[in-house]
Parts: structure tokens; C-alpha cells; sequence
């Protein structure tokens, strides 16, 4: 894989037009969307018809519509991906939701187990509500919960993106953990 100064060159390219830019990178980030659209479809129900390749490319679609030039770097990047398919799968439980008869909840499993300290199902719309929530109370911690936990972000490359202290995340992400914990009960 490329690094992510190549990341960062291609999403340049996209912000002035360049031909096939959008290609590339998509080449280049496929492989570390698909596992985390991998991990979001882990936790859903058997025959979920939202796949994680589907689920992939409509986020892409979403990311390159969008101005390229927002994007700083890689872990950037990603960030605003995992954002995009998490409200594409919430968007997609609220549809379900008010399918014919009723639908049915969504059930998602957070395999991470990062917000209760163990794997647990959850869901999607009641985790998606609690999370605008937190953004309403505190923007930095909500923000911090989806680079973090729906990013895949490490603690350092969530500071790099936030532009905050490493220490600021770590306290960031325990309070938020403990404020979601106690929501989504």
C-alpha cells in the first residue's frame, strides 16, 4: 500500500479536477474501506441487504462529490468515510424502520466492544440518536467517538485530525465512552 503522503497527493489532485484522481485513490483506500464497511457488516443481522462493497462505493460516491480539497490527509480522509457509511447504515435502519408493517429495529454489534467493554448488540437509529446527541453537548467528543470508534483511528491520528493534544482525546474518548454507555443503556 502506498503511503499516505500518496493519500494526500491524490485527494490534492481530486480538489483541482484531475483526470482519473477519484480512481486512483479509490485503488488506493479500497482495501481499508471494505474492512471497515467489513466490521460495520459483522454486526448486523444475517441478510442485511447493505453490503460492505455497496456500502463502500456509495460512501466513496458521497466523499468524492464532496470538496476533496477538505481533506487534509489520510486519517482525515478515512475519518469522514467511516462518518459517511455511519449515517448511511443509520439512514438505511430508519428506512427499514418504516417499512411496511412496521420493520424492524436494526441491531448492530459494536465487536470493538469499546463503549461497554465488551462486544454487545446495539441499535443503529438509538446509537445514531445518541450520537447527535453528544455532538449537540459537546461537538469535540462526538467527533472524537467516530474517528476513534467508527474511524478506526488511533488516539494520535484522532489528535492529528482535531488538532488537540494526545492527552485531550484519551480524556475525550473515556468520557464520551462513559456517556454513551449510560445513553444507550
Amino acid at each position: 500500500m502506498e503511503g499516505p503522503s500518496e493519500v494526500t497527493r491524490l485527494l490534492d489532485a481530486i480538489g483541482r479536477g484531475e483526470d482519473g484522481a477519484s480512481a486512483r485513490l479509490l485503488e488506493l483506500v479500497y482495501g481499508e474501506l471494505r474492512a471497515l464497511a467489513g466490521a460495520y457488516g459483522r454486526g448486523q443481522r444475517p441478510g442485511h441487504t447493505l453490503q460492505p462493497t455497496a456500502l463502500v462505493h456509495e460512501a466513496f460516491v458521497k466523499l468524492v462529490e464532496a470538496d476533496a480539497r477538505e481533506f487534509t490527509d489520510r486519517a482525515h480522509f478515512l475519518a469522514v468515510a467511516a462518518t459517511a457509511m455511519r449515517h448511511i447504515l443509520s439512514d438505511h435502519a430508519r428506512a427499514r424502520r418504516a417499512d411496511k408493517r412496521g420493520g424492524g429495529l436494526e441491531r448492530v454489534t459494536l465487536v470493538e466492544g469499546a463503549l461497554a467493554g465488551e462486544a454487545r448488540d446495539l441499535d443503529l437509529v438509538a446509537l445514531d440518536d445518541a450520537l447527535q446527541e453528544l455532538s449537540e453537548l459537546d461537538a469535540r467528543k462526538h467527533r472524537v467517538v467516530e474517528l476513534r470508534f467508527f474511524g478506526g483511528l488511533t488516539a494520535e491520528e484522532a489528535a492529528r485530525v482535531l488538532d488537540v493534544s494526545l492527552s485531550t482525546v484519551e480524556s475525550d474518548w473515556r468520557a464520551a465512552r462513559a456517556w454513551l454507555h449510560v445513553r444507550l443503556r
